[in-house]
């Protein structure tokens, strides 16, 4: 998959769009959302929106230390509580199998059945390229749930794919996804304003302790502040000096 090259000279990142009220957040594992996006879901749910939160798989393969039949409700427990913390109520899991989630029609109809349930204008996922700027290689679960999602917004207004969607659960097609937004983007286009929520999306990523304990030797807090305010501050000089959240934005 060929991947943007961010310019020598980053433009200045536009303000994400505003006139929305409901939006899906798609990504793979408990945790991805709190590595990004929470700062920006906390602003939004401050100012009335509705967000809800789709989850491909409980996690149950993140913990080497711990088995996934166990690890599974544990992650589950730890995502609906970080959900919490910024708004967010509504937060569903399609039990897709940790670590070898499939791209493919199954996944896409499991997407395109959400987005047809929640109707959002706006959708998030994650970084849906092979590498995270060239530098790491990326999961296959993002990399499978992340392409998913940008057809699947398709899908959900088209009433002769997956047809099944609406003869079995009365799924009507849903043709107002108006952007889909993906966070962790080597070349982001538009940004939100993380002022107002940065500090809720810390305490957020601190629900995930259990994953996090087992991630890094480093005090939690120190270790989730570090990087969340991190990354906020690095998007600041193309967002007016503000921090940001920085999406690449697909207008539909």
């Amino acid at each position: 998959m060929t991947e943007p090259q961010p310019s020598a000279t980053p433009a200045q990142l536009t303000p994400m769009p505003e006139d929305w009220q409901r939006a899906l957040a798609v990504v793979a594992h408990p945790d991805d959302l709190e590595y990004g996006c929470s700062a920006a879901i906390a602003g939004w749910t401050d100012g009335g929106r509705e967000v809800a939160y789709l989850l491909a798989t409980r996690g149950e393969a993140g913990i080497d230390t711990i088995d996934p039949a166990t690890c599974g409700p544990l992650r589950e427990r730890e995502q609906r509580a970080s959900a919490a913390v910024v708004g967010v109520d509504t937060v569903e899991f399609l039990d897709h199998k940790d670590g070898v989630i499939e791209y493919g029609t199954a996944l896409r109809r499991d997407i395109a059945a959400a987005i047809r349930r929640h109707r959002p204008e706006l959708v998030i996922t994650l970084n849906h390229r092979d590498t995270w700027g060239g530098v790491a290689w990326n999961t296959p679960d993002h990399v499978a749930v992340g392409r998913a999602t940008l057809d699947a917004a398709g899908d959900a207004g088209n009433r002769w794919i997956f047809p099944e969607l609406i003869e079995e659960q009365g799924l009507e097609p849903w043709n107002g996804v108006r952007w889909v937004a993906v966070a962790g983007s080597a070349s982001p286009t538009h940004a939100a304003d993380a002022t107002a929520g940065l500090e809720r999306s810390v305490l957020s990523l601190l629900e995930h302790r259990a994953y996090i304990e087992a991630l890094t030797d480093e005090d939690p807090e120190k270790y989730c502040r570090t990087f969340l305010l991190g990354n906020a501050q690095a998007a600041a000089p193309r967002f007016g000096g503000r921090p940001a959240v920085p999406f690449e934005v697909f207008s539909r």
